[in-house]
């Protein structure tokens, strides 16, 4: 990517995000009327049903789907905000839980290896160094796998200090996103056909926090949590940088917010998010950092959101603002404010849980039951 100009890669950006089809609305309104004739009450398996509606749009397909194949693509790096005192976690904890991403033994990667699901982690700018033999600079393995190494893309050793001045230059917010976009495109190259995304930088509360208050107005103190648990000093601190911050780069197209006040790991996030929705991928997004991506994601193309599916209710305070802008539901909440992508695990179960009954339950006519006792539930009379 650094031999074509900032301008080729704004042109390039715009094509890609724009990519994205609109979901299948006539494969949608099969799966209803299937859903009307399978062997229960309508409606009574709730959000399951609603899922498996917005897989067939998704695909176009609607029953039968696979999603069995998962993947969940993590983007590490530093951020440089942390010199102010908004992070309680020491900057060398990015570092160490993107090389333990590798071993799969971190909240998100020790269910991945459980459930036999892929991990695509990639280096966007982890400050402190990570051993050679850990790295591969190719996103798929010659045999056209998720790498269990990790891919290195590093745009540098964390963002510039963002309440001093922008985190990055505009260049870098677009190399960031292009990336992103590379890794869903590996993921579709290598068959997978669910995925998540996540993520590992400390302080990047505090960078999705900003972001969401350029977007929203909000006041800060209605977005900002204490994220891994901050003291009283760092949350004044942190809400003082996030007021100021986000609202003066509000009036910034979506780019020039990644790039004033975002780090490498959510610009990527972005891109991943689009690149997932253009390949037809459905997408899960993990928590408060993966929620901000996902708005950000909307911004540069409100499609995309068509594609994704909220898996927790996030502990930070930020994370009902960006739901009720994507005009998504979570599925679960299980008090989680791990980040790392660890909602998307659960996420996938309930996904397959939902393909399942849609693909392999039988209808009233083929169970044999006598459907005219449901005759006038089908007509609203006891809904809710």
């Amino acid at each position: 990517m650094s031999e074509i100009s900032v301008e080729e890669m704004e042109e390039k950006v715009a094509e890609l995000a724009a990519a994205i089809d609109p979901v299948d609305t006539q494969a949608m309104d099969a799966a209803r009327d299937r859903q009307v004739t399978l062997a229960k009450v309508p409606g009574s398996l709730g959000k399951l049903e609603d899922i498996s509606v917005k897989l067939a749009g998704i695909t176009g397909k609607v029953k039968d789907i696979d999603v069995r194949k998962q993947c969940i693509a993590i983007f590490s790096a530093d951020n440089g905000v942390v010199k102010t005192g908004v992070a309680s976690a020491p900057q060398s904890v990015t570092q160490s839980q993107t090389m333990n991403f590798t071993r799969r033994i971190t909240g998100m990667s020790s269910q991945a290896r459980y459930f036999g699901i892929d991990v695509l982690v990639t280096d966007m700018g982890v400050a402190d160094e990570i051993p050679e033999a850990l790295y591969t600079d190719k996103m798929l393995t010659e045999d056209g796998k998720i790498p269990v190494q990790i891919v290195y893309r590093s745009l540098g050793k964390g963002t510039e200090d963002l309440s001093a001045g922008p985190a990055m230059t505009r260049e870098l917010a677009l190399k960031a996103i292009l990336t992103g976009f590379e890794a869903a495109d590996a993921m579709k190259d290598a068959g997978i056909n669910l995925c998540g995304v996540g993520e590992m930088g400390i302080g990047n509360t505090t960078t999705s926090s900003c972001l969401l208050e350029a977007l929203t107005g909000l006041p800060a103190e209605d977005l900002v949590g204490r994220g891994g648990g901050l003291n009283n000093e760092g949350l004044t601190a942190k809400i003082k940088i996030v007021g100021e911050r986000g609202n003066a780069v509000r009036d910034l197209d979506p780019i020039g917010k990644l790039a004033e006040v975002g780090g490498f790991d959510i610009c990527a996030m972005v891109g991943c998010f689009l690149g997932a929705a253009k390949n037809h991928i459905p997408v899960v997004i993990d928590g408060f950092i993966s929620i901000a991506a996902a708005c950000m994601a909307q911004e540069l193309n409100p499609a995309v959101t068509d594609y994704m599916f909220a898996s927790h209710k996030s502990k930070e305070i930020g994370y009902i603002a960006a739901i009720d802008r994507l005009g998504l539901e979570p599925m679960f909440d299980l008090g989680m404010r791990l980040g790392e992508g660890s909602g998307c695990p659960i996420a996938f179960k309930i996904i397959e849980a939902a393909e399942a009954s849609m693909s392999l339950m039988k209808t009233l006519a083929e169970g044999a039951i006598d459907a005219e006792y449901l005759e006038e539930i089908k007509r609203g009379h006891y809904l809710d």
